[in-house]
């Protein structure tokens, strides 16, 4: 069977649970055209470039596919009628990646340098401060006093 891999946006102001069982609905329809859906993502609610429908952020979720023609084309009239996506595109890819897509690679490297950061803040937290001593001014209020007529001829 052909391989697809399949992004859509949905609209942003349907929860996370939602976009999830839009996901597992429409992986039926594919199952139900004889294919499977490899591997889903859900990358987050993020801006959009310019604005859709009036809306600047969006659910992404991208999926991956391995369905013949039919069951795909079945799925994408689904989702042009679903009023929840903004937007759809499909391609044709020659294999399905088994990693992830570079962007959860990004969101795990982006999560992994926050719990890095965080660990550094408690551990900076917990080591006690190196004790200063304060800067002892001095009692002397009488500087001496240059003239003002040192070195000068009149």
């Amino acid at each position: 069977m052909p391989y697809y891999e399949s992004v859509f946006i949905a609209r942003p102001d349907i929860s996370a649970a939602q976009v999830e069982a839009l996901t597992e609905s429409m992986s039926a329809i594919v199952t139900e055209g004889g294919g499977k859906a490899a591997q889903t993502e859900y990358w987050g609610l993020k801006s959009l470039a310019y604005r859709i429908k009036k809306n600047r952020k969006g659910h992404y979720t991208m999926l991956s596919l391995d369905a013949p023609a039919p069951a795909v084309k079945e799925f994408e009239r689904n989702m042009r009628l679903n009023e929840d996506v903004l937007r759809l595109m499909t391609i044709r890819v020659d294999e399905l990646d088994a990693e992830p897509s570079v962007m959860m690679k990004n969101k795990n490297s982006r999560d992994e340098r926050n719990r890095r950061d965080d660990r550094r803040e408690n551990k900076a937290e917990a080591e006690p401060e190196a004790e200063t001593k304060p800067v002892e001014e001095s009692t002397d209020t009488e500087a001496p006093a240059a003239s003002d007529n040192e070195g000068e001829d009149k």
